[in-house]
């Protein structure tokens, strides 16, 4: 009588391939060897600068590419902008120092997934990376608050005609210009609405689930629809589109 057989052991899954690219070595190697200490992420490539990081994307093809902006040759915003529009199953999540409103406006139009300041602890920067990955994104609080003023700004009360300042600059001009032509969305129910509520607030589709009482998967699914009424490609652009229909509704 043969032996029984043993178990397959469970497999793992693939851990997440992350690019650093950022034009400080000390940061890109600190960034590297903290990363590298947790089971379920690899670091496949580290990059100086953004033409750099295009290159290495292209090659390598990671989960997440941790971006800097403000970077040689090319500046992260707009090496973000290619990255994603190259590869769609690439999420980008920038990590500066930078946190003026037009550099947070663009690196989301750009197509980043989240935003976070370096000064973010060790544990907040590790949960966005995994959270990113997932298709989820995440807005610093500081970071948060900056977008919500810019878009007061942009979209001041019904009725009332935004201030036009003669020393704005042309690439801010076209930023505005771009943010009022954008699509209206389409009408939510009550539950797309709670769900969206919950996105802007940067929850995670786990706790919008238990919050909501759907399942996860559900939640996924929800998401996606409300994505597409608002035509927006991430869940930060989804956040901040929200902001600016909502204030410019007032």
């Amino acid at each position: 009588m043969d032996a029984p057989t043993a178990p397959a052991p469970p497999q793992q899954s693939a851990p997440i391939r992350v690019l650093i690219a950022d034009d400080q070595e000390l940061v890109r190697r600190g960034m590297a060897l903290m990363l590298s200490l947790e089971p379920d992420i690899q670091v496949v490539g580290q990059a100086c600068d953004g033409v750099e990081a295009v290159e290495i994307a292209q090659r390598m093809r990671p989960d997440v590419v941790m971006m800097d902006l403000h970077m040689p040759r090319k500046g992260g915003i707009a090496a973000t902008r290619e990255i994603t529009a190259s590869l769609p199953l690439t999420h980008v999540l920038v990590l500066t120092t930078l946190d003026a409103e037009e550099a947070v406006f663009e690196a989301i139009r750009a197509g980043a997934q989240g935003y976070l300041l370096k000064d973010a602890t060790e544990q907040v920067l590790l949960d966005t990376v995994r959270l990113v990955h997932r298709g989820e994104s995440m807005l610093t609080p500081q970071i948060a608050r900056k977008v919500m003023d810019q878009f007061r700004r942009l979209c001041p009360p019904f009725g009332v005609a935004p201030l036009e300042s003669p020393d704005r600059a042309p690439d801010k001009a076209s930023t505005v210009a771009a943010a009022a032509s954008a699509p209206r969305p389409e009408p939510l129910n009550e539950r797309e609405e709670r769900i969206l509520q919950l996105i802007v607030e940067g929850r995670s589709n786990r706790y919008i689930g238990k919050a909501v009482h759907l399942a996860e998967g559900t939640v996924k699914n929800y998401v996606s629809r409300i994505m597409e009424k608002f035509h927006a490609n991430t869940r930060t652009e989804l956040a901040v589109m929200s902001v600016r229909q909502r204030l410019g509704s007032r």
